[in-house]
């Protein structure tokens, strides 16, 4: 073989390899029912269930938090965190865990909060109807 052709086979596979393990690391987004069906890691996108308890006891065990999460088809399901509780975690709108399931419990790998903003929309209008009169 020349080794024109040897270098070309080369580069494919490395590509092929590539691709394969980009392919391999991206993780898809789904519901509690995806994650109970699949066993891979899973991005779960919902709301904290405030009417239920949340469990973090830092005084016996500081990297453990569990709470209840509805997705965003409706169903809900207990999570677990191995880590600490996010500051303001109650005030979160929405919710995206990853992780996957381990018996009945979502154990979650990471977890990012969209917090709610500072600014209202009566805040907002209240705000532009005083400069508007300002202004007069």
């Amino acid at each position: 073989m020349k080794k024109s052709s040897i270098v070309g086979i080369v580069i494919i596979a490395i590509a092929i390899c590539v691709i394969i393990s980009t392919y391999a690391d991206s993780s898809t987004y789904g519901n509690f029912t995806d994650a109970r069906d699949t066993q891979s890691e899973l991005h779960v996108v919902g709301q904290l269930n405030k009417e239920k308890e949340l469990f973090y006891k830092p005084q016996q065990d500081a990297n453990y938090f569990a709470f209840y999460m509805k997705d965003n088809k409706g169903g809900e399901c207990k999570v677990v965190f191995n880590g600490t509780k996010p500051q303001d975690f109650e005030r979160s709108e929405q919710i995206v865990l990853t992780g996957k399931m381990v018996g009945n419990e979502f154990h979650a790998s990471k977890i990012l909060m969209k917090c709610p903003s500072k600014y209202t929309k009566d805040q907002i209008e209240v705000t532009e109807a005083n400069a508007v009169t300002v202004k007069s």
